[in-house]
């Protein structure tokens, strides 16, 4: 079986030795190589705490439109939910969330606070319908409430003094990770895979899959999500834009389906 990559490398080579931080001890001589810099296969410290599911943002109460299509019987195993995962990280939401977090990212490294805010606007008005906008603006609050309680971030903090109640999740990640120094590339990584953790939780609680079928599916995801991820450094605003209308709709109806675990 062909080995899964490391969610995190940057590189892939095609037979090519690169040399490594090891000792290698051959007869009687000592010969060390030097890892090349900014070669590495560790996300930073602050990803792995503020995409936790511990960070108290409230995303476990959220579906993203999942409870609706469910219920339609349009995602009814792991199959069709892969698919609909995919189908937001290429077309949808994901998609755009990257792009808006990368964007973020670079006017808050630039110190470019007019930017910065104009990225926050655009990103809460850019939602289909009123619980996708609650959605990611409640998780961004809470993000920034416990991030400004323990971390120096000074654009994020920026932000929030200027309208705390209105800036998205991925548009928090982005500021805080720049102001943390925190490298582009690993965030949108890390923050897609967690997009995707959520809602295969989601999905879980639903009765769709099991936790076995979740991680396969995270498995399968990762390939793509590199992929997502890394266009998303190369992209700008006007990549902005969704093909997933199912899921936007499924949203929609949401509000009044009779029986609801999630808020969306």
């Amino acid at each position: 079986m062909a080995a899964i990559p490391r969610f995190s490398m940057a590189i892939v080579t095609a037979g090519i030795p690169i040399p490594t931080n090891t000792t290698m001890i051959t007869g009687m001589d000592t010969t060390t190589t030097i890892e090349p810099a900014g070669l590495t296969d560790t996300l930073p410290a602050e990803l792995f705490l503020w995409l936790s599911p511990a960070f108290p943002v409230g995303g476990f109460a959220f579906s993203h439109g999942l409870e609706k299509l469910v219920e339609d019987r349009a995602v009814t195993d792991k199959a069709s939910l892969l698919t609909w995962l995919a189908d937001l990280a290429q077309y949808g939401s994901l998609h755009n969330d990257l792009l808006l977090l990368a964007e973020a990212w670079r006017a808050a490294r630039a110190q470019d606070r007019a930017r910065l805010a104009a990225a926050a606007d655009l990103a809460a008005a850019l939602q289909p319908g009123a619980e996708r906008q609650m959605e990611t603006l409640t998780q961004g609050r809470g993000f920034v409430a416990t991030c400004l309680a323990a971390w120096e971030v000074p654009n994020l903090t920026f932000l929030a003094q200027r309208a705390l109640n209105r800036i998205a999740y991925p548009i928090c990640i982005g500021t805080a990770a720049a102001d943390r120094s925190v490298g582009l590339l690993p965030t949108l990584e890390a923050y897609a895979l967690a997009f995707c953790g959520n809602l295969t939780s989601a999905a879980i609680r639903l009765s769709v899959i099991g936790q076995f079928d979740a991680q396969r599916i995270h498995a399968a995801l990762v390939p793509l999500l590199k992929t997502a991820a890394l266009d998303a450094t190369a992209g700008c605003l006007e990549d902005l834009g969704s093909a997933c209308f199912a899921t936007d709709f499924a949203s929609l109806a949401h509000e009044t389906q009779h029986t609801r675990l999630f808020r969306s």
